[in-house]
């Protein structure tokens, strides 16, 4: 199983993935969000193909083709966290923190 806490910044949304295993590289998800347009995802986007997504072109596959649909911010990082957890969670990658620091 994979957990992933996604504190989005400026918006003040927080968003809890959890990714657990389902046999293969497919994953079950469950999101849950302050964010309307992330719960809006997690309705849509319950089930993953690790194998599937990981290999995707950027921006393709059925987890950006859900986030076109109803993400409304471009730099929003939860999709990413998303992605991050079905990687882990499908035996595709290794458990480790991802940072984005922003100075002005």
């Amino acid at each position: 199983m994979a957990k992933v806490n996604v504190d989005a910044g400026a918006c003040g949304y927080m968003t809890k993935i959890e990714a657990t295993p389902n046999g293969g590289t497919e994953v079950k998800l469950d999101i849950v969000s302050d964010c309307p347009h992330v719960q809006a995802l997690a309705k849509e986007y319950k089930t993953a193909d690790g194998m599937k997504e990981v290999l995707a072109p950027f921006g393709e596959g059925k987890l950006f083709e859900s986030a076109k649909k109803h993400i409304k911010h471009a730099a929003c990082p939860v999709p990413s966290g998303i992605m991050k957890a079905i990687e882990v969670a499908s035996g595709l990658a290794l458990p480790r923190d991802v940072t984005i620091k922003i100075e002005k």
